[in-house]
């Protein structure tokens, strides 16, 4: 079993070189600019478009727009909602969920409660399982909530259930490593509403992305559709062969596997799965994932050329002998 942690394509590669051999070169423009946001509005769908320097940076930009309070959910997002509200002095409020998955009856009833300004989202909880963004939207709509979907992990899902303009208000991504638009650096922001970015104009300008990561996405984006597709069949194919897993009945693209005591079983398994390049091992109790023990497969972390079912298939035995 061979296995390749995820770095950018060659050609992506090679067009961010280029582009910064041409800068101090030529006379700045803002073609880099501009071509990447053309291309995150057609993967979107979204009118507006804007490149900024980390996914991190996205959530801050868009929340140095809201007053709060914002709402999360209780475990299976991205920490850094709490952290960057918190800078920011925002209220935060919980939703419960089932282990990461948001029900849309649950959160009309909170939202009847404390109806709070936004509700910040990943499209997959904790990564492992897709959640019903369509029927949150739905939701956020009839409420009057401003939807943000962290789409770092489901960018260009052609099956238009994910990072898509027409269910979501505000999506933000990364495009740091290792993510479906996988550069290493930078991330984005996309809205139907130019307001978001005419009232953030001069924090987008602090944060925006450079022209080498911009020319960067404008190629690596291409390839987000066959990366997820790929990523979430793998974890398909793995939450049949191991024994047992959360969320067996829903797509992602990490596999979540439940053990008692999971430092000992992470440990086992990292030296028993090697990873050229970086690392597909990690454990929970963890906000980012599930709030239990369990060991995850950050599938998503792979070159997708790892994913054959050999390859698979010898992962899914390693686990099995191991928990």
């Amino acid at each position: 079993m061979e296995l390749f942690f995820k770095m950018p394509s060659k050609k992506a590669r090679k067009v961010m070189c280029d582009a910064s051999l041409e800068l101090g070169n030529r006379p700045r423009g803002n073609e880099y600019k501009i071509n990447a946001e053309n291309s995150i509005k057609e993967v979107t769908g979204h009118k507006y478009a804007r490149v900024v320097c980390s996914g991190n940076a996205a959530i801050m930009a868009v929340m140095s727009n809201l007053k709060g309070p914002i709402m999360v959910p209780d475990q299976g997002g991205w920490s850094g909602f709490m952290k960057i509200a918190k800078l920011f002095g925002l209220e935060i409020i919980s939703v419960p969920t089932k282990m990461g998955i948001i029900h849309p009856e649950t959160l009309d009833e909170h939202f009847k409660q404390i109806k709070p300004q936004s509700l910040f989202i990943t499209s997959f909880a904790g990564y492992m399982a897709e959640q019903p963004v369509k029927e949150i939207y739905e939701c956020c709509e009839d409420n009057g909530v401003i939807l943000v979907e962290d789409a770092s992990g489901s960018v260009g899902d052609p099956r238009g259930k994910l990072s898509c303009g027409d269910t979501a208000h505000i999506i933000v991504a990364s495009t740091g490593s290792p993510k479906m638009v996988n550069l290493a650096n930078g991330g984005f922001i996309s809205t139907t509403n130019p307001k978001i970015f005419e009232d953030t104009h001069y924090i987008l300008k602090t944060l925006q992305g450079s022209p080498v990561t911009c020319a960067g996405l404008t190629e690596e984006i291409k390839n987000a559709p066959e990366n997820l597709l790929k990523t979430i069949k793998a974890c398909e194919f793995l939450k049949k062969e191991i024994k047992t897993v959360l969320h067996p009945d829903k797509s992602g693209i990490n596999v979540a596997v439940p053990v008692n005591e999971p430092k000992p079983v992470a440990k086992t398994l990292r030296k028993e799965i090697k990873v050229n390049g970086g690392g597909m091992i990690t454990v929970c109790p963890r906000y980012d994932r599930i709030n239990k023990p369990a060991v995850c497969l950050e599938i998503k972390n792979l070159d997708i050329r790892c994913l054959e079912e050999n390859n698979l298939s010898e992962i899914a035995e390693t686990v099995n002998n191991t928990i």
